[in-house]
């Protein structure tokens, strides 16, 4: 029953909302459109595609296995020929630049249960992991709620496109030995979630010279690594660790899963990846309560070995990711929104902070009730992301269709428009507070007042403090 599962973040309430009232184009047009869960749907119909011309691997046949071997208990560790077969993808999606070790692969359910696991390896209860923001919601359940381990942030802000610097680190780190905590490892996440963004090579050396500097662990996950869509290759950083002697590659480790690079979150394939001998017989013996069904090992085995199929998968996903991420910046640039200039991901990070009404989390809070309610779109704002700067949003597009996405876009762009984009200040603040505020020379708020034919004279009430 502890609070440390972040269950109550606006994250997760605005995937309820949805539930309660899904769009449907044809069933429900007025309903709420799904923007904050990213789910990879670009490449479903080639998977499809596959899975039809090869429609005797559910049957059995052509999978060098059978029903009854399938069926019985299996080892643990996880099929040899499927843990094979995964770290040749792995190798191949990072542009074949690193070695990757079957042997030294932990399957588990999922990447939640990887970061899960490997935090339970390298730290105790009470002891913490430097995690720099805006970061994943659901790391303040995966690394936090049943390990009895603390997150410390390491706070990035937007005037360098919230990139991590040693100060910053360093800032952290000392915020945490002062409060007497054991630092135990730093975790990024590269590509970065929510950002849409790669870590840099230039970067990465840092955060390991750091590391190395205050003897600490590095946990990298990458489950986006097969979404960068730019010219510049991603950058793992295995590929730093074992292109140089400078680093110990026992303390560095890397969690992966195919749900967002080959769009299954509902097979449940994660991975971890160490070359630390202690962590890979740990990790092996927790991942007995997180195991992998071998129907999906064949299954995926199979899939994942026809390399004809995964190189067009790859560079087909990327050509759509790239396309679909140009048509909404530049959807969101014509109705006068900024956002971040992402090369990753399935999302874009949105700056709405000229709509606030007040440059605080209420405002921000206010603000994502309007998008949801009145707008009718679920997204995520920066708050739940634990960003250090209230305005920012995190705007999903790789699970829906283009048309879909359009209508998003068509949504937001008639809510602009006209005096509907004056009216936010009222949506968001209320009938008193806005008359305050129009009181208080806010020209947005006084513009809205008038929209909807609020007189600030009726009311004198105390200036807010914003």
């Amino acid at each position: 029953m502890a609070d440390r599962h972040g269950e109550d973040s606006p994250y997760f309430a605005g995937w309820k909302a949805y539930d309660l009232n899904p769009y449907d184009l044809l069933y429900n047009p007025s309903g709420i459109i799904q923007m904050g869960l990213a789910e990879n749907q670009v490449g479903t119909d080639l998977l499809e595609e596959w899975l039809e011309k090869h429609s005797d691997i559910p049957t059995w046949k052509g999978t060098l296995t059978s029903f009854k071997q399938t069926a019985l208990y299996q080892d643990y560790h996880g099929l040899a020929n499927f843990r094979k077969a995964l770290a040749n993808f792995m190798a191949e999606v990072r542009g074949r630049r690193v070695k990757i070790d079957p042997d030294m692969i932990v399957l588990t359910a999922g990447a939640t249960a990887g970061n899960e696991i490997l935090t339970f390896c390298i730290a105790d209860p009470g002891e913490a992991l430097l995690v720099p923001t805006p970061y994943y919601p659901g790391f303040d359940r995966d690394l936090r709620w049943r390990t009895g381990v603390d997150i410390i942030p390491v706070k990035c802000y937007s005037y360098n496109n919230f990139e991590v610097t040693l100060p910053t680190l360093e800032k952290a780190y000392q915020e945490g030995l002062s409060k007497k905590q054991s630092i135990k490892a730093i975790l990024i996440t590269n590509p970065s979630n929510p950002l849409g963004l790669t870590i840099s090579p230039q970067t990465l050396t840092k955060i390991l010279d750091f590391a190395a500097e205050k003897s600490l662990h590095v946990i990298s996950d990458e489950v986006y690594a097969g979404t960068v869509f730019s010219s510049q290759p991603f950058t793992s950083i295995l590929e730093i660790v074992q292109s140089s002697n400078k680093y110990d590659p026992e303390t560095v480790h890397v969690v992966y899963s195919l749900s967002k690079d080959l769009g299954l979150p509902g097979f449940r394939i994660g991975a971890i990846y160490s070359s630390n001998p202690r962590i890979i017989t740990a990790s092996r013996r927790m991942s007995s309560f997180s195991l992998i069904s071998s129907q999906t090992q064949v299954l995926l085995k199979c899939l994942l070995s026809d390399s004809g199929f995964i190189a067009e998968y790859l560079a087909t996903i990327k050509e759509r990711l790239k396309r679909r991420h140009g048509e909404f910046k530049r959807g969101l640039k014509e109705i006068g929104i900024d956002s971040l200039e992402g090369n990753a991901g399935l999302f874009s990070w949105v700056n709405l902070r000229n709509l606030l009404v007040c440059d605080n989390w209420d405002g921000e809070m206010k603000l994502w009730r309007v998008i949801l309610e009145e707008i009718g779109l679920n997204v995520s704002p920066g708050c739940s992301f634990h960003c250090e700067e209230p305005g920012w949003f995190r705007v999903c597009y790789g699970n829906m269709s283009e048309d879909e996405m359009n209508v998003a876009l068509g949504r937001i762009k008639a809510f602009m428009s006209a005096g509907r984009a004056q009216e936010i200040a009222v949506l968001s603040m209320g009938k008193t507070d806005a008359l305050a505020a129009a009181e208080g020379s806010s020209g947005v708020a006084a513009a809205a007042c008038t929209s909807l034919g609020l007189d600030a004279g009726d009311l004198q009430p105390e200036p807010l403090a914003h």
